[in-house]
């Protein structure tokens, strides 16, 4: 069963936890269903308003999961009392950790040169019996159409059931959403620096930041030159597009075709 979802400016945000977000996940591959899970919070609603491609990519997508409080605060108020947060990191480990029973065969797409070696290696060691499909690191570049064919070879011979993308926002969304049906790979989750943290890379902001909707000024102070722009200037523009579509002067609505 689909989840219903909430709009946020336009964007739908699936109403899950934790539990049910990994239930669909674990869904899908037993019935071979091919989808994509895009982890989306502010950074990924605030993108989606400047681009119609990536908002409607993120409407097509099987789960859209609320990443960041916001999201979760949003959902509750529209009467969906049981959605919380499911953040990339949390949901890679859970997956990841049930998947051992079930044979699940997870391949890791992204990070810079060695991540997702290092990722793939530290996950095995949190959960011996983890089946490491394969991983590759992709070029600071635009892969050619020789690359690309031949990476999807790669992804589809390694007969993966998940393949997590980290990439970042907008990029991870477009590449899963020009990947569905191509690969043979059941489930695509594009989950952004949960590589790095769980790569041991890059620290996490500490719960109570994370539960009180604070992560944003953890990650800001942690790396201001890369995130400055996206935290101050997109939260703000948030509020106020919240403001509009509240008094109804800006109303999106949830269109899928991308």
């Amino acid at each position: 069963m689909t989840p219903k979802r909430c709009n946020v400016l336009g964007v739908g945000i699936s109403a899950v936890n934790l539990d049910l977000a990994t239930e669909m996940i674990n869904s899908w591959i037993s019935k071979g269903d091919h989808q994509y899970v895009c982890i989306t919070g502010v950074h990924g609603v605030m993108e989606s308003q400047s681009d119609e491609k990536l908002r409607r990519i993120h409407n097509a997508a099987g789960m859209v999961t609320p990443d960041g409080m916001p999201m979760v605060w949003l959902n509750r108020a529209a009467g969906n009392r049981h959605v919380s947060r499911v953040y990339g990191p949390d949901l890679m480990l859970k997956v990841c950790g049930e998947g051992v029973a079930r044979g699940t065969r997870h391949y890791f797409y992204g990070g810079g040169e060695g991540v997702a070696k290092l990722l793939a290696d530290s996950l095995k060691a949190r959960f011996p019996g983890l089946i490491i499909a394969g991983t590759y690191c992709p070029p600071f570049r635009k892969m050619t159409e020789a690359e690309d064919s031949q990476l999807v070879s790669e992804i589809s011979a390694a007969n993966a059931d998940i393949v997590w993308v980290g990439l970042s926002t907008p990029k991870q969304e477009y590449w899963m959403s020009g990947h569905l049906g191509r690969i043979n790979a059941p489930v695509m989750i594009g989950v952004g620096a949960a590589f790095d943290f769980h790569a041991g890379l890059k620290k996490q902001a500490p719960r109570w930041m994370q539960r009180s909707g604070m992560e944003w000024f953890y990650r800001l102070l942690t790396e201001p030159g890369r995130l400055w722009k996206r935290y101050l200037k997109n939260n703000p523009l948030f509020v106020f597009y919240l403001l509009l579509s509240k008094l109804g002067l800006r109303r999106r609505s949830l269109e899928s075709s991308p």
